[in-house]
């Protein structure tokens, strides 16, 4: 086989439809256009917002301002109060056991809401300045996890 050889396989290819060409041709006389009316006519057809002087959908649904940023990252709150029963390292793993959150894979943030009374190793995607420094206030280390 050659290059010149290849073609596609029959009946693979179909020819188009030539409209109006007799009533031999299949779509012939009006060409499939139905009889009569604005969209029968050469140039015919109204624009799509028109629906022939009703109020069109888009003007009938309420109008909702503003818009939802696509790339917004939605943290997992958890407060400084609630990891104080950790013994030694927090992340996203240990806090998903513990049933604070529900999945490990979701970026967590820390809160400073409560309080901390021992020294933990603290791993999450992002902290709040007053559950940063209760944790450092404890004796506690804070690691920044890339997100993603």
């Amino acid at each position: 086989m050659k290059l010149h050889d290849l073609q596609p396989a029959p009946g693979a290819k179909k020819g188009r439809m030539r409209k109006g060409r007799g009533i031999a041709a299949g779509k012939g006389k009006t060409a499939g256009r139905g009889t009569k009316g604005q969209n029968a006519r050469a140039g015919g057809g109204v624009r799509p917002y028109f629906e022939g002087g009703q109020l069109p959908l888009v003007r009938r649904l309420p109008h909702k301002r503003g818009f939802r940023n696509r790339s917004r990252v939605e943290y997992v709150p958890v407060n400084v109060g609630h990891i104080s029963e950790f013994e030694k390292e927090v992340t996203p793993e240990s806090l998903a056991e513990a049933g604070l959150i529900r999945k490990a894979s979701l970026p967590v943030v820390i809160l400073g809401g409560g309080e901390l009374d021992r020294a933990l190793t603290v791993r999450a995607h992002r902290f709040s300045a007053s559950a940063k420094a209760k944790i450092e206030a404890a004796g506690g280390s804070v690691e920044v996890l890339p997100l993603g």
